[in-house]
């Protein structure tokens, strides 16, 4: 006794109709524009092949007419949300559907998103911000990217690196390294020598670019690097307050200024400082990163990131149709944002 015959996919009315499944999808859904020949031959294949679209899957299907989907760590964060809104308006100014999916920094669900969204055949997605790319990492994203490629679709990467030669992955973000090197100077400048970097995260793409433009800053005005100055800290309020808290209250002050990773850790830094007894600027200068509030709150230095713009760029780059082998790295500007939080000092330490 024979088994139950296996489904009619919409692949194999592709294959029998000698198209793309992008073409079938298209035909069927009845609102892409396709000649009236290679109409007849898809409804034909579907007639001969006895093809039931699945509504559930339908519903499901992410990719009609075609959708952007942006993989974030979170939404409560400006500097993510306001990326998100980039690719929100974007999306919408190309005609498509914007997808926000969240991983909470789980780099194992970003992995599974990636590949729940080339399942539902979405037409770009967009991975953004920080990551630890171990080799582990680094090898399954480039085979999900292969499979998006072969699948029609655009992997794009937004404010990370780029995982290779060869993968066919899109890049878009900013010179963190040149960023930092830029705002580090701003403080050699105005006379500090014991600059505090707070948010070290060792392996991190984001925090490992930043620690290299500040230790670049360092060597460039011949001040020695010590890693004592260095603090492990990630990139949110509480942590920026606690490793600030702990570093006036059990280190040595050894420092005049600190170099915060992001405008968040800043803040926490500020409160701690305060908490402490003392004044930014007139104790301890400080400056930030990203320019997202609350910077202009606390009135602090800081880079400015073109973060929403990053996200309208990255669905432009997703929908071009340029081939992400050859495409280069495109490179967003940055600049300092000056306000009041560093003080000059006449006799540099």
């Amino acid at each position: 006794m024979s088994g139950p015959a296996r489904r009619v996919t919409i692949r194999d009315v592709a294959k029998h109709a000698g198209v793309s499944v992008a073409t079938v999808s298209r035909t069927l859904a009845g609102d892409y524009p396709v000649q009236p020949a290679t109409r007849h031959k898809v409804l034909r294949a579907v007639r001969e092949l006895d093809y039931v679209r699945n509504a559930q899957a339908r519903a499901l299907s992410v990719a009609s007419p075609g959708a952007v989907a942006i993989v974030i760590d979170n939404v409560s964060s400006a500097y993510y949300a306001y990326i998100a809104q980039g690719v929100e308006e974007q999306a919408a100014a190309e005609g498509r559907l914007s997808l926000i999916c969240t991983t909470g920094g789980d780099a194992e669900r970003e992995l599974t998103i990636v590949q729940m969204m080339r399942e539902q055949r979405a037409e770009a997605v967009i991975l953004v911000g920080s990551v630890v790319q171990d080799e582990d990492y680094r090898e399954r994203m480039t085979r999900y990217a292969h499979w998006l490629a072969a699948s029609g679709s655009r992997l794009v990467l937004a404010g990370r690196p780029p995982l290779g030669e060869g993968v066919p992955a899109l890049t878009v973000g900013f010179d963190n390294t040149g960023g930092a090197h830029a705002v580090t100077s701003h403080l050699l400048s105005a006379g500090h020598r014991r600059i505090l970097y707070l948010g070290l995260r060792p392996g991190h793409s984001t925090s490992d670019s930043r620690v290299a433009g500040y230790r670049a800053a360092l060597a460039d005005y011949r001040v020695g690097h010590d890693p004592a100055l260095e603090v492990r800290c990630r990139f949110d309020r509480a942590d920026g307050y606690a490793a600030m808290k702990q570093r006036l209250t059990d280190g040595p002050r050894d420092f005049t200024a600190v170099f915060a990773a992001t405008d968040v850790v800043a803040a926490g830094a500020v409160q701690a400082i305060h908490d402490h007894g003392l004044r930014v600027p007139d104790d301890i200068s400080i400056v930030g990163y990203d320019d997202t509030p609350p910077a202009e709150d606390i009135r602090l230095t800081t880079v400015h990131l073109p973060v929403a713009e990053l996200g309208r760029t990255a669905v432009r780059l997703a929908l071009s149709g340029k081939n992400p082998l050859t495409e280069p790295p495109l490179m967003l500007g940055t600049h300092i944002v000056v306000r009041n939080s560093v003080k000059r000092l006449e006799n540099p330490r």
